[in-house]
């Protein structure tokens, strides 16, 4: 089975267009299949050293979470890379980056294994995707007394809207906007503490990332409506097609559908949207 296999699910959603400059969520390529056997194989092809690397920033319910109570850190792609790892039946391992950006990069260099992300044309052109597991609506964070107060008041002159450095927001609202300026952050961390120290008017990503950020900034909220959606896809390097049936396989298996579901209520995701919807 070819890279193609696993890209066709992101084409198909790309002959349909793009919505906010980013992929519209994306279509299986075929019926769900049966379980795959974890073959030497595969195993090689998607934990070449022996463990499971599940690339992670923190901040995001969709990525990883700091330990909870339990010392355990959660978050969705956390979740679901431990139980890919166990129906591999290999070690799991957690590589942490400060942002999505050096995620897509590490993946595409072959220094982690897997993670999920949204799956945009551009990123489709570094990693590959299986099909959407969750999708999330997107949206802007502000705190009191900020110039933004509606998401249709954005674009305006003197606005600045915090975005990561890198992310596919920055990307898709570097298209859209034509007189807001965007400040790129290095790091979540650092995007509150622009938006703290009135450096952004806004910060602008997935609502399940805003939410996350809202519940440490006081007064903080997350504006209503949207100006975009997400289709958060699983993500490997290219050149594993060893295990395209393997994890075709394991995202349509019902055991998954209800895992992701679940961690993301562990996480306290927020703004899910159906990922098949257009």
């Amino acid at each position: 089975m070819s890279r193609q296999v696993l890209r066709r699910w992101l084409l198909a959603g790309l002959a349909a267009g793009v919505v906010a400059g980013c992929a519209q969520p994306l279509q299986p390529g075929a019926a769900p299949t049966a379980p795959v056997a974890a073959t030497a194989d595969v195993r090689q092809a998607l934990a070449p050293t022996g463990r499971l690397r599940i690339a992670v920033y923190p901040g995001s319910p969709t990525s990883m979470l700091r330990a909870g109570s339990d010392g355990e850190a959660r978050g969705l792609t956390v979740e679901v890379g431990r139980a890919l790892a166990r129906r591999l039946g290999v070690p799991a391992e957690l590589v942490v980056f400060d942002r999505v950006a050096l995620v897509v990069e590490a993946l595409q260099a072959g220094q982690a294994d897997m993670t999920i992300t949204n799956a945009t044309p551009a990123r489709a052109r570094l990693v590959d995707f299986t099909p959407p597991v969750v999708g999330l609506e997107l949206g802007y964070l502000v705190l009191p007394g900020s110039a933004v107060t509606s998401v249709d008041a954005v674009d305006l002159p003197k606005v600045r809207v915090g975005v990561s450095q890198g992310s596919s927001s920055q990307a898709a609202l570097g298209k859209q906007f034509r007189h807001a300026a965007l400040v790129p952050a290095d790091s979540l961390g650092a995007a509150a503490a622009m938006l703290k120290d009135g450096r952004i008017d806004a910060f602008a990503t997935n609502k399940g990332i805003l939410f996350q950020m809202a519940d440490g900034l006081p007064g903080a909220r997350v504006l209503d409506g949207r100006w975009g959606l997400e289709s958060l896809a699983l993500a490997v390097p290219p050149g594993r097609a060893a295990g395209a049936a393997f994890l075709q396989a394991f995202v349509a298996d019902a055991a998954t559908r209800t895992l992701v579901q679940d961690a993301a209520a562990r996480a306290g995701l927020r703004g899910t949207t159906d990922p098949e919807r257009r």
